[in-house]
């Protein structure tokens, strides 16, 4: 994978998960916290577990040498700062995914060939920051999906975020900016 398909992959992603933020915005707070059943319950906690997976994995790939103490601390500050509770509408998701797209984009506009061979741990194992960083996005569309079928459940209308959609829309909006 090279800068130039991480910068596409992660433009896309961001522009995704905006798409997913407009269309949650037309909920109601009651619905946006609805209980649903799902292994994240609500429209809410999937949006807040997508957007602290992109917290987490920006701060530990910013880390130049993460140790054990620092990803416990990590992991302490997910928890405080991603409780779903602490994001009672959509507005206030949204407002704090702001602040994470924008440190997103700036890291992911450094990368570098040479960067993306960067081996880290995870789990016990070795990974370059190409394969994390292939992960997260994926991470995100995966919970993109569930939240298209939550907005179904709501009988409200989940917008289309499939890759093709950016390609052909998306990146015309992009650079019309």
């Amino acid at each position: 994978m090279t800068e130039d398909d991480i910068q596409l992959l992660y433009e896309y992603d961001r522009w995704a998960n905006n798409r997913v933020f407009k269309a949650a915005s037309a909920l109601s707070v009651e619905q946006f916290t609805r209980d649903l059943g799902g292994s994240f319950s609500s429209v809410r906690d999937v949006l807040v577990h997508i957007i602290s997976g992109e917290w987490g994995w920006l701060t530990y790939w910013k880390e130049p040498c993460p140790s054990s103490d620092f990803l416990t601390d990590l992991w302490d500050r997910h928890d405080v700062l991603f409780d779903p509770d602490v994001f009672p509408n959509v507005a206030m998701v949204q407002s704090k995914w702001a602040e994470i797209e924008e440190e997103q984009a700036e890291f992911v506009s450094r990368i570098t060939s040479e960067s993306l061979q960067t081996i880290l741990p995870f789990r016990g194992i070795q990974l370059s920051l190409a394969h994390l960083m292939q992960h997260l996005a994926n991470h995100s569309t995966y919970h993109r999906g569930q939240i298209a079928l939550m907005m179904r459940q709501l009988d409200a209308e989940p917008l289309a975020t499939d890759l093709h959609m950016f390609l052909i829309e998306g990146r015309e909006t992009t650079a019309a900016r």
